[in-house]
């Protein structure tokens, strides 16, 4: 599985491209926790790192969510397919129940 280029529908290429680059970024910051507990860094020194990791995974996730919404459910909702429609919603609705205890 590679990065899209142009012609890959639904996902756009930048937008790919901007969050492999952010994943990038938290990997270094997962890789700088680890050295900080090996090198029995200060609690809370950790706990604020760990907090920024969090922060910054959920911006991605909303980000992804997003473009879900905007390509994969708009293009099942634009077919016309009930079953490809109800298909996209229940897997939304299973991943949000999941996360959200519902």
């Amino acid at each position: 599985m590679g990065i899209a280029t142009e012609q890959d529908a639904p996902h756009e290429t930048a937008k790919h491209k901007a969050t492999l680059d952010r994943l990038k970024r938290i990997e270094g910051q997962v890789r700088g926790v680890s050295a900080m507990v090996a090198e029995d860094r200060y609690c809370i020194d950790i706990l604020t790192q760990l907090s920024a990791i969090k922060s910054a995974l959920a911006s991605v996730e909303r980000e992804v969510l997003k473009n879900h919404a905007r390509h994969c459910l708009e293009s099942a909702i634009a077919s016309g397919d009930p079953a490809d429609q109800r298909e996209k919603f229940e897997e939304l609705v299973a991943l949000l129940s999941k996360h959200y205890k519902l």
